[in-house]
């Protein structure tokens, strides 16, 4: 008896490992969706919104390396995963998505929710094709599989309804996942590498998520290098812990020391890191890179040498090459640089017994505290991001997940449902920005139906921070970032979950320390301050002209209130 082609589908992915598929249900996917109800060993994870899906999908495959998968109906269904895909794709996880098209006697011809998914993923995908015979399909779906996790990015097949439930005869294939290659540059290169090195005097690592699994072999070269080690944020979880090298992060969320550490040598190896921001690269030092991206290699600045490799097998291979070095000036001036950030950072992360405003510096603080060993973070973007980096520490089993490529808001609690599904008895902690967590709120619902137990931390500040700071940085008066919230908390009980509000800093230990003790659910709605400050790693002229251009437009504006809490909370401390 043959099967449907939904049937080969259901039972290919099956094959392939694949544990659970985050979607919902729709007509052109029923005959999906019935295959896994009919099997019974891939769990469907209902989610409120495809892009949430996509999201979840992507924390899956952040957190395992493994396929992972999501699915939306035809039209505005599959269209819904396209953010999410193009986070899953941008931070490099193996995603395939399964896009449920029209009737395909339809397409061409304008019919019913018509779109044409097999152009609209090709900018988020390695691989997008479209299924119109039941025959294509096991060519297309298995070369969708092996492009998802060799290339590290996102796959679509598109296939109308109406094809899924045709018949189709064909073996389940033996072999679906290629392993992951040793790759490493050629003896040559690695020699020219090495004299590179050895040359220099004031050599400084930049280390990204590229560095994952190889932390041992990138420290045992900083240590011959007598090289400092700035991470960017994708780097901290793979290098800040058990490294007396680190001196923390640079850019838009990092602080000074990883700044004057870059700025500062005259040789910079980049390793396993494509950061972006130009301005914080040295102007006169020697740039070399290890990646495993041909796309990445001198992708951000000039550099004099690039070296295609895994990072782990390169380094490995380049460390006899080193010379040992005995100079550990530079080395001293950014560590001594960077105790100094460290302590003025932590300062900020205090809380007097007489306060009476919560800075999110102690509230992140307080979370990295008491949360468990292994914990798994998700991260909002906009000032979460910013006080992750600063304040949660790892330790090799911690992890950090965050839209830290694409950049969109409300990543963190969908994030948080992909890691909570794949690790259930893992505590898995949302830092969300209340722009984030209203922005897809529907989803906040999924922790209590698929009984996922969630810690969602809200930093209720009333407004889009980051975007506020923007604006005022650039000599603008903050416009359209206000935010009038609920209280959340009541929300939240009013959803069947725990919810807690805290609006006093001596209530905030006791609140976050009895919501991760709850076996289930939990939304802590922290009524934070609003106008809390976040330095760059380097302020400039141009800067502080743009700051005090606002805030001579704030007095004209009849804003002084605004500048007098501005300054009660940064300048106030208590």
């Amino acid at each position: 008896m043959s099967k449907t082609a939904a049937q080969f589908l259901a039972e290919t992915l099956e094959a392939a490992g694949v544990k659970r598929i985050y979607g919902v249900v729709g007509d052109s996917l029923n005959g999906l969706t019935d295959a896994l109800r009919r099997r019974k060993t891939i769990e469907w994870v209902h989610v409120r919104h495809e892009e949430g899906g996509a999201f979840a999908a992507g924390a899956e495959a952040h957190l395992t390396g493994e396929l992972a998968v999501c699915a939306g109906s035809c039209g505005p269904g599959n269209l819904h995963l396209i953010n999410g895909l193009f986070d899953c794709h941008r931070s490099g996880v193996p995603v395939l998505a399964i896009a449920a098209h029209i009737p395909s006697s339809e397409i061409g011809i304008d019919f019913f929710q018509a779109t044409h998914p097999e152009s609209l993923f090709k900018e988020c995908s390695h691989y997008v094709e479209l299924v119109s015979n039941p025959d294509q399909l096991p060519q297309i779906l298995m070369r969708a599989i092996r492009v998802a996790v060799a290339k590290r990015g996102v796959a679509v097949v598109v296939i109308p309804g109406d094809v899924a439930l045709k018949p189709l005869d064909a073996a389940i294939p033996k072999w679906l996942i290629p392993s992951k290659p040793v790759v490493r540059p050629s003896d040559g290169d690695l020699r020219d590498l090495a004299e590179i090195l050895n040359d220099g005097s004031r050599v400084t690592m930049m280390c990204g998520a590229g560095c994952a699994g190889a932390h041992g072999e990138v420290v045992s070269l900083a240590a011959r290098l007598k090289a400092p080690i700035v991470h960017a944020f994708r780097g901290k979880e793979h290098l800040e812990y058990d490294n007396p090298y680190d001196v923390g992060m640079t850019g838009l969320v990092g602080f000074a020391s990883g700044y004057a550490a870059m700025k500062s040598c005259d040789t910079l190896l980049l390793l396993g890191t494509d950061f972006p921001y130009r301005a914080f690269y040295p102007e006169h030092a020697r740039i070399v890179q290890i990646d495993i991206r041909s796309e990445a290699l001198g992708n951000r600045t000039p550099i004099e040498l690039g070296l295609l490799g895994g990072v782990k097998e390169t380094v490995a291979a380049l460390l006899p090459l080193i010379d040992q070095k005995s100079d550990e000036g530079h080395l001293g001036d950014a560590l001594h640089h960077y105790a100094k950030a460290r302590r003025d950072l932590d300062a900020l992360a205090e809380s007097g017994p007489n306060s009476s405003i919560i800075h999110p510096q102690y509230v992140t603080r307080l979370v990295s505290e008491l949360a468990s060993d292994d914990a798994i973070f998700t991260c909002d973007v906009g000032t979460p991001i910013l006080w992750a980096a600063r304040y949660l520490k790892v330790n090799g089993k911690r992890r950090i997940i965050g839209s830290f490529n694409h950049g969109s808001m409300a990543n963190a609690m969908l994030q948080a449902i992909g890691a909570q599904s794949a690790f259930p008895k893992r505590q898995v902690i949302s830092m969300s920005g209340d722009g984030g967590f209203t922005m897809m709120m529907g989803d906040f619902i999924t922790l209590s139906q698929m009984k996922l137990p969630v810690k969602v931390i809200v930093l209720n500040n009333g407004t889009l921070g980051f975007v506020q700071m923007e604006q005022m940085a650039n000599g603008f008066l903050d416009t359209g970032c206000e935010l009038q919230n609920p209280n959340f908390a009541a929300m939240a009980e009013a959803m069947g979950i725990k919810g807690i509000r805290v609006e006093k800093p001596q209530s905030l230990k006791g609140a976050i320390t009895e919501a991760l003790g709850h076996d289930g659910p939990v939304l802590v709605d922290v009524v934070s301050a609003r106008q809390e400050l976040a330095m760059p790693p380097k302020t400039t002229a141009d800067e502080a002209y743009h700051f005090g251009m606002f805030m001579m437009k704030a007095v004209l504006d009849g804003r002084a209130k605004q500048l007098i809490d501005l300054a009660k909370v940064n300048l106030g401390r208590r």
